[in-house]
């Protein structure tokens, strides 16, 4: 996880897709998930599989 937003922020304000979308352009592949039971969006980098070792 990168970072977490209240769910209830201002209206027309997204500001967890905004934090994302800034770290997508310095090219870390992040995205923006929700937690029910927290009430917030979460700005995480999905994991990558891990390669087999040969």
């Amino acid at each position: 996880m990168l970072e977490k937003f209240p769910a209830g922020g201002p209206r027309g304000s997204w500001p967890a897709e905004e934090f994302a979308r800034d770290r997508r352009k310095e090219g870390t592949p992040a995205e923006v998930v929700m937690d029910l039971d927290a009430d917030l969006f979460l700005v995480v980098v999905p994991q990558q599989a891990a390669e087999p070792a040969p």
